[in-house]
């Protein structure tokens, strides 16, 4: 949070109200209210505007919260050393602020907001990875440096790409613009993945529309007063192994530096970033398209180790339940698949009702599975079941980004343990947040009419609700008359654009829309000071029960 007197308290007020009646003018509310509270508007962060990028509508905008702990600086080890630009240029109050807090408060450090070449120009056979150039030597027994910083970074950051270029803005600043971006020239970031517990300072991962993959340091990032990329690993350099767009990447929990990267040819690559050999990782033909298949590289050294190849047609989300055994894919196909990681099998899926899927997320228990897609559908798998168990409708448009709330909890009850709830959202093209609650043993099974009957309908049960579907099948889209349906707790208009991206915080519910603006919608019972200081705070409970 920036206070230096007088002249930045008139500006960020001045901005602040400038941005409330837009928003007024176009019909958005800064709050919406739940049955647990109000959730209020607490900051929204865009792109510097006069540095909009020409590729704008080549790239959807995804979000990444990332949190940067304290760090030794025996941690850091192993990163190369930063040297210090030498020549830079102010770019925005804001990144005024955040270079004094990084470089200290010599006068001399400013950072440059400008469109950075990312690629690097190591080299690798076969899509391994590759060091890239812009990489300073390195001093001080590896330990990375600039000038005379002593800051560790530590804080809450906002990653999202808009066009050709990565934005990185502090979570908690009253700033709007970004304290950095990162500029791709040729090619757009498409999407991007954090990892928290990473051991060697590699953190965040980069895909990009060309098939490449990056894997940096966002500490080194943020602390880089140049231009370029820094200390970057560089993984299917210029698409040598697949030169398909890049939908998807995440790192897999609990395998310390192993990740996959998903294309839009309905390959996904598992990637151990440890791995720098040249070994070949060609991998065969496929010889059917339309079936699930694993390739391993030929050699020990090689990167990627494997190929899975899922679908075919793009596959437009991928995301690993919370101890890694599984992963969940949604593809234009428009089918979810969940695998077993470990054995490589492929356990249930099933079809939408209609088109293709474009979303994924699970319960933080790894019971429930959330899609969304072109059928205007939030639907609700359960893994116990291995099918559809509930139908959310009530998005007037495709669902783009759908999300648990693993904060939230109803009021507590003695037989909580029997029935419990879940709150969940999902955003969507209709500008719409919607925030929805899953008590699964009040969910109402359709009523059947059966044949030659009378005109009220038999409570008899559905086969698709009565069975448990078979491992590894594959279900077609069930009918409207067989899946349970919810009505959303809250329906909220957000944002003039369509949307593109939901996170939940402990703080607080983000949301972005595709053509790069972000806002903070601060929970009931969090203060503004408790959110800008990052500190915890506890949510407000509902009142009564927390199925709607």
């Amino acid at each position: 949070m920036i206070s230096n007197g007088a002249t930045s308290t008139t500006t960020t007020a001045a901005a602040s109200s400038s941005s409330n009646t837009a928003a007024q003018s176009l019909g958005l509310k800064n709050f919406f209210k739940t049955p647990e509270g109000r959730y209020k508007l607490l900051h929204d962060k865009t792109h510097p505007s006069s540095l909009l990028p020409y590729a704008l509508a080549k790239s959807i905008t995804q979000i990444t919260l990332a949190h940067l702990k304290d760090q030794p600086v025996q941690a850091t080890a192993n990163l190369p050393a930063l040297q210090p630009s030498s020549t830079y240029s102010v770019a925005s109050s804001g990144v005024k602020y955040v270079t004094s807090k990084f470089l200290g408060s010599s006068g001399n450090g400013s950072r440059m907001l400008g469109f950075v070449g990312g690629n690097g120009t190591g080299s690798k056979a076969n899509g391994g990875a590759s060091k890239s150039a812009h990489v300073g030597a390195l001093s001080n027994g590896g330990t990375a440096t600039i000038g005379s910083n002593t800051s560790d970074g530590k804080g809450t950051y906002l990653i999202f790409n808009v066009g050709d270029t990565l934005y990185i803005t502090e979570l908690n600043s009253e700033e709007k613009d970004p304290i950095k971006s990162i500029s791709f020239g040729n090619s757009n970031p498409i999407c991007h993945a954090f990892d928290s517990k990473a051991k060697d300072g590699h953190d965040l991962l980069i895909g990009l529309n060309s098939g490449d993959v990056y894997s940096v340091s966002l500490r080194l990032q943020l602390q880089d007063v140049g231009k370029k990329l820094v200390g970057a690993h560089h993984y299917n350099k210029d698409g040598t192994l697949n030169n398909s767009r890049c939908t998807s990447v995440a790192w897999i929990p609990e395998r310390d530096g192993a990740f996959v990267a998903a294309h839009a040819d309905g390959n996904l690559y598992v990637y151990e970033k440890s791995k720098d050999g040249p070994g070949d990782s060609t991998f065969p033909v496929i010889k059917d398209q339309t079936q699930f298949s694993v390739a391993h590289a030929r050699s020990s050294k090689s990167n990627p180790i494997a190929r899975w190849h899922i679908c075919q047609g793009p596959i437009n989300a991928i995301a690993f339940s919370a101890d890694g055994r599984y992963l969940a894919t949604v593809g234009r196909d428009g089918y979810l698949r969940v695998f077993d990681l470990l054995n490589e099998q492929l356990i249930c899926g099933g079809k939408s009702y209609y088109s293709a899927l474009l979303c994924c997320a699970w319960s933080s228990d790894g019971k429930y599975i959330l899609t969304g897609g072109e059928d205007d559908l939030v639907q609700v798998w359960s893994m116990e079941d291995r099918k559809v168990v509930a139908w959310g409708e009530g998005h007037n448009s495709w669902v783009s980004g759908v999300a648990f709330d693993p904060f939230w909890s109803p009021q507590t009850s003695e037989d909580e343990s029997e029935n419990a709830v879940y709150r969940f959202g999902s955003v969507g093209q209709d500008t719409q947040l919607l925030l929805w609650d899953l008590a699964m043993d009040e969910l109402v099974v359709p009523l059947r009419r059966p044949p030659g009957g009378s005109p009220t309908y038999s409570r008899t049960q559905s086969s698709h609700w009565d069975s448990v579907v078979p491992v590894g099948t594959l279900q077609p889209a069930p009918s409207t008359k067989d899946v349970p349906k919810l009505a959303p707790l809250v329906a909220h208009r957000v944002h003039s654009e369509p949307l593109s991206g939901l996170i939940f915080s402990q703080e607080s519910i983000l949301t972005a829309s595709r053509d790069g603006h972000v806002k903070i919608w601060m929970r009931p019972g969090c203060s503004d000071s408790q959110v800008s200081s990052s500190d915890n705070c506890t949510p407000v409970k509902p009142a009564g029960s927390g199925f709607r």
